[in-house]
């Protein structure tokens, strides 16, 4: 395929989502520390059996706990982590192809990996402290498009610049970065992102270390911005309630990771209206804009302490903090399922768990429950 075209205009990718992936694995060796080099070192699992469709303007939210693995999930979407086992596909194009060994790929890797972008937490220490704004934002354009000359790149950076509150911008493109606020260098970040004109965005933490007056504001234009590229998000929060602004308001998903999996994802409505996990629970529990613990004795939990994902639990990995585990989740993991949606206009399906409670599996039902859980 041409460079020229973009997959999503091609009939051919009519009917495929922008990303895909397929029971994708990412496992570490993590240092043990010891005196001995030779010592098997222990495996972080941080990735687990991914299923995961990002569709053309779509936004994904994902959130859960630090360690859950939800970063690794996305730096691994966008091809910056090769998965350990596993499938991510472009437009129907496997990544790891196109950059191996497939000599002619239907997609070439370069058009891939400039279609996803990434916008960190910390857009400070990815900007060149020694270049200017308009500098570093050039610096791409040079090298994608060529054809473009010195003064049709500064008119295009001036523009962005513009669309997202900087002005005047002939100000803001000669200031280096220590000159800018957090927010300012975000705004940055997101315009290089977007100069790229990609299909998808890995936002991983993007707004988390802004203040919080400067969060909403940021979504709000993150969102704006995607409408007028036709770009898909890929949110990445701990904190729930900026995973759930953003996805609500983009009429998205929100996706619940835990140790390495994803427990649950669906619309917002249904997710967090209609929690079929209970670590969703937890986390709805936790997050105090939901109104819910103050009306509740305590978090839904057996226990608090969180498993260590080098050793994760048997069977179901929450079993073992979760208020309704029984022996059948100590003993065999749950098939992800579909959730009868309950929320008009949403299609059966759109919401997904992996839990027993969900289902009438009769192994669960009619197994006894551990210790301090009940049914």
């Amino acid at each position: 395929m041409s460079t020229d075209t973009p997959p999503g205009d091609d009939p051919m990718h009519a009917d495929q989502p922008v990303l895909s992936m397929s029971d994708v694995d990412v496992h570490f060796e993590k240092d043990g520390g010891g005196l001995n080099p030779f010592a098997d070192r222990p495996t972080v699992r941080a990735v687990d059996g991914v299923d995961l469709e990002i569709r053309q303007n779509d936004v994904v939210a994902i959130v859960g706990e630090s360690g859950s693995g939800k970063t690794t999930l996305g730096k691994t979407a966008v091809g910056l982590q090769k998965p350990t086992s596993g499938s991510i596909e472009y437009w129907g194009q496997d990544i790891w192809e196109a950059k191996g060994w497939r000599a002619d790929p239907d997609i070439p890797f370069e058009q891939i990996r400039r279609s996803l972008q990434i916008i960190h937490q910390d857009p400070g220490a990815s900007l060149n402290p020694n270049r200017t704004v308009v500098s570093s934002l050039s610096a791409p354009l040079k090298r994608w498009k060529p054809d473009l000359g010195p003064e049709d790149r500064e008119a295009r950076v001036y523009h962005f610049l513009k669309r997202v509150g900087m002005s005047p911008p002939e100000d803001y493109a000669n200031r280096y970065p220590h000159q800018l606020s957090g927010g300012e260098k975000q705004r940055v970040a997101l315009i290089r992102a977007l100069l790229m004109n990609p299909d998808l965005i890995l936002a991983d933490e993007a707004v988390s270390a802004l203040d919080v007056s400067l969060r909403v504001e940021m979504m709000d234009l993150m969102l704006e911005l995607q409408d007028q590229f036709d770009t898909s998000f890929l949110f990445i929060s701990h904190d729930l309630s900026n995973a759930r602004y953003i996805a609500e308001h983009a009429g998205g998903r929100l996706g619940v990771m835990y140790l390495g999996e994803l427990v649950e994802i669906g619309p917002v409505e249904e997710v967090l209206g209609n929690p079929q996990h209970p670590y969703t629970k937890v986390l709805k529990w936790a997050t105090p804009e939901l109104g819910i613990a103050e009306d509740a004795a305590g978090p839904p939990v057996r226990e608090i302490d969180i498993p260590d994902p080098v050793n994760p639990p048997s069977g179901c990995r929450f079993h073992t903090r979760c208020p309704n585990a029984t022996e059948q989740c100590r003993t065999a993991a749950p098939e992800v399922t579909s959730v009868d949606g309950d929320v008009d206009g949403q299609a059966e399906g759109d919401h997904r768990v992996a839990c027993y409670r969900a289902t009438e599996d009769e192994a669960y039902w009619n197994s006894d429950p551990l210790d301090g859980a009940e049914l």
